[in-house]
C-alpha cells in the first residue's frame, strides 16, 4: 500500500514538473516575443523621429540651395555640405533624378506639364524644381518635384 502511495506520488510529482516545464517554456517564449516586439517599436519609433526631423531639416537645405544659387558664397556651399552629410550618416540620401529621365510618380511628383511633339520625349523629366529625399529602407521622405513632358495630341481635320 505504501508503494502505491509513493508511486501516485511520483507519477503526480512528474505529471506538475511537465506542466511547469511547460509553463517555464511558454513563459520563456512569451518574454522573447516581447523583446523582438519591444525591439521592433522602438526601431520603427526611431525611424519615424528620424523622419519627422528630416522633413523639418529638407527646408533649410532646399533654402540654402537657392541662396547659394543667387550668391556664390563658400561659406553657404559648406553649411550645405555639413547639412548633407549629417542627413547621409542618419540614413538619408537624395534621390537621383536628372533631365531626361523617365517620370517615376513613386519618387516624383509632377508640378507642372510640358506638350511636346516627340514621342521620345513623352512622360520623360524636363526640369526638377526640388529634390527628393528617401530614408535607408526606401520610404521615400519627400517626393521630387518635377516638370515631365507629355506628347500633345495631334488633331485631325476630316
Amino acid at each position: 500500500m505504501k508503494k502505491q502511495i509513493k508511486s501516485e506520488k511520483i507519477i503526480n510529482n512528474n505529471l506538475e514538473l511537465d506542466n511547469m516545464k511547460n509553463q517555464l517554456a511558454r513563459a520563456m517564449a512569451d518574454y522573447a516575443n516581447l523583446v523582438k516586439r519591444t525591439d521592433e517599436e522602438r526601431g520603427t519609433m526611431f525611424k519615424l523621429a528620424s523622419i519627422s526631423f528630416m522633413t523639418k531639416i529638407l527646408p533649410i537645405i532646399d533654402n540654402l540651395k537657392q541662396a547659394q544659387n543667387h550668391v556664390n558664397d563658400s561659406g553657404i556651399a559648406i553649411i550645405i555640405g555639413q547639412l548633407e552629410t549629417l542627413a547621409k550618416e542618419e540614413g538619408f540620401e537624395e534621390i537621383k533624378i536628372k533631365v531626361g529621365d523617365k517620370f517615376d510618380e513613386t519618387t516624383s511628383e509632377v508640378t507642372e506639364v510640358l506638350e511636346t511633339l516627340e514621342e521620345k520625349d513623352n512622360n520623360v523629366i524636363s526640369e526638377v524644381i526640388l529634390s527628393g529625399w528617401k530614408y535607408s529602407d526606401g520610404t521615400v521622405v519627400r517626393h521630387a518635384r518635377v516638370k515631365v513632358n507629355k506628347l500633345k495630341a495631334i488633331e485631325t481635320k476630316i
